[in-house]
């Protein structure tokens, strides 16, 4: 068995199939769908990810997430919204203060909840497409067993 620290360029020439397109992987991965076929998914329950496609039986357990998804949420979201924020302020300028306090935090929590698993999912596809994280040496996807 072959170890991380022991993988050359050399070993991963041979193991390699083709490069992957990381701008498909990840508008794959933000449709939260498998980064290889495009048919499985990623997630098994909201930000859970599966171990392995069940279309392709592509590994995906070997990603390294941790807090990038919710940073891109955070300032994602908190762009988005306070540049929305300033232009009904600036448009409706007596707008009920009650408007804004219901509005807002609603939108920042749905977006939020919304865009999360899309980043993560893309993050993942991105790291897959890169041979990062453990996808260097992954065996060549196999559908799974029945």
């Amino acid at each position: 068995m072959t170890m991380a620290s022991d993988f050359t360029p050399a070993t991963r020439a041979q193991t390699d199939e083709a490069p992957r397109d990381w701008w498909l992987a990840i508008r794959r991965g933000f449709a939260m769908r498998c980064p290889h076929c495009n048919e499985g998914r990623i997630f098994g329950r909201y930000l859970k990810v599966n171990d392995r496609c069940e279309a392709c039986g592509e590994e995906l357990h070997h990603h390294r997430a941790d807090d990038a998804p919710p940073y891109l949420t955070i300032f994602f979201v908190g762009h988005v919204v306070a540049a929305m924020l300033m232009v009904a302020d600036e448009r409706w300028p007596d707008l009920n203060m009650g408007w804004h306090m219901v509005v807002w935090p609603a939108l920042a929590i749905v977006l939020s909840l919304w865009l999360l698993p899309r980043f993560k999912g893309a993050l993942i596809a991105y790291q897959w497409a890169l041979r990062m994280h453990g996808f260097e040496t992954a065996l060549p996807s196999r559908p799974p067993a029945k």
